[in-house]
């Protein structure tokens, strides 16, 4: 029997009133810390934060992030350490004397962090447990460190459906394979359902920030975001297919007439949990194919790399405009008014023996997984 793509009137409902609370919330929270939906955290004498290896009674997190105000998040580390560099350069930061960029989170051996000025460039691996791994714990870092305010951005790849490779998309909203809207997490037995609502201002300033000599379009649109790369997104080159290449397109011409303009893997879980933490959330995904025309992406590696250059590009636009606009004039430059503590520094370090606990935990859980 053939799926019904077509949303309930409940669905839609609770899509606008998700809509209607986050601009809401938006408003409320606006300069005030992020809060966690968790009564549980407060009583803990130490919340080690595993995979990136730091520990609320290890570390003075307010002093180490404190300041920030932007997280980028994307896959790989190598690719989120070459944002971090690009970004010194688009906000004009510069490292204090001797100081050089590092890994905050290399013991983890799980993900990386860096920390320019007032912005994270955090690698959040594959698929929706791993970026949401990452985001219960980004979130529960922004809490410890009282940060107040910030934006949280996914920088990525997709495969752009009716969108030609080399473009831009900026999700308005992100559903699951099966075109809902939310997200659903088993828990205790039971399934939870977080709508994935993202900042739909954000996205528009975004959108806004596209210049005419700029070598891609940008789209915004409703992104699908599947479990798997293979079979749940269609594809006819995977080890298993069950479907002819007439399924394929049928399916993707059906989303494509319902607003769906691309496909990832990460996009409902980020959407859900910065939606569910009140925090801003904008995902931008570069185009390398599309997938009305193909499966295999057959673009020469210079040009894969530039394409992946263009999110980071637009969102480091997008925060140079932000800082600009909010730094009073006559004030020191970046270098000066934010910190560059590293996790090992006697300064931040609150307790010896909380620091070599928690590095021997990331370590055992980490090395297990």
């Amino acid at each position: 029997m053939p799926c019904d793509f077509r949303l309930g009137l409940s669905t839609i409902e609770e899509l606008q009133k998700a809509r209607e609370d986050d601009i809401k919330k938006a408003e409320s929270q606006k300069d005030a810390v992020v809060r966690l939906r968790n009564p549980h955290v407060a009583n803990m004498k130490s919340d080690i934060l595993y995979h990136l290896a730091l520990g609320s009674g290890s570390h003075d997190l307010e002093a180490m992030f404190g300041d920030v105000k932007y997280v980028c998040m994307g896959g790989t580390p190598r690719r989120m350490e070459q944002f971090a560099r690009f970004l010194m350069d688009e906000i004009g930061y510069e490292l204090p004397t001797g100081a050089q960029l590092s890994d905050i989170s290399q013991l983890s051996y799980r993900y990386s962090m860096y920390k320019v000025g007032p912005v994270l460039s955090v690698s959040h691996g594959m698929g929706i447990p791993s970026v949401g791994i990452l985001l219960h714990e980004m979130i529960k870092l922004m809490y410890h460190a009282k940060v107040k305010d910030p934006t949280f951005f996914r920088l990525g790849t997709c495969g752009g459906i009716g969108i030609p490779g080399g473009n831009l998309v900026i999700s308005e909203s992100a559903v699951d394979g099966m075109m809902n809207p939310y997200l659903e997490l088993p828990v205790l037995g039971k399934l939870l359902r977080r709508p994935a609502v993202l900042d739909r201002q954000l996205a528009e300033d975004l959108k806004a920030l596209h210049m005419p000599d700029d070598k891609w379009d940008t789209y915004i649109g409703r992104t699908m975001c599947t479990t798997d790369f293979y079979e749940g997104q269609g594809r006819l080159d995977g080890a298993f297919c069950d479907y002819t290449e007439q399924d394929k397109l049928n399916f993707l011409k059906k989303i494509h007439a319902e607003g769906i303009i691309n496909m990832e893997m990460e996009s409902l879980m980020f959407a859900a949990l910065c939606h569910h933490a009140g925090i801003r959330g904008a995902v931008v995904c570069v185009t390398l194919l599309d997938r009305l025309k193909g499966d295999q992406v057959d673009t020469d590696q210079r040009t894969m790399h530039e394409w992946q250059e263009y999110p980071q590009r637009l969102v480091s636009r997008y925060i140079r405009r932000q800082l600009e606009q909010h730094q009073e004039p006559g004030t020191p430059g970046f270098q000066a008014a934010h910190n560059t503590l590293s996790p090992c520094e006697p300064g931040v370090i609150r307790s010896l023996s909380q620091l070599n606990l928690t590095r021997q935990t990331s370590e055992q859980v980490n090395s297990s997984e």
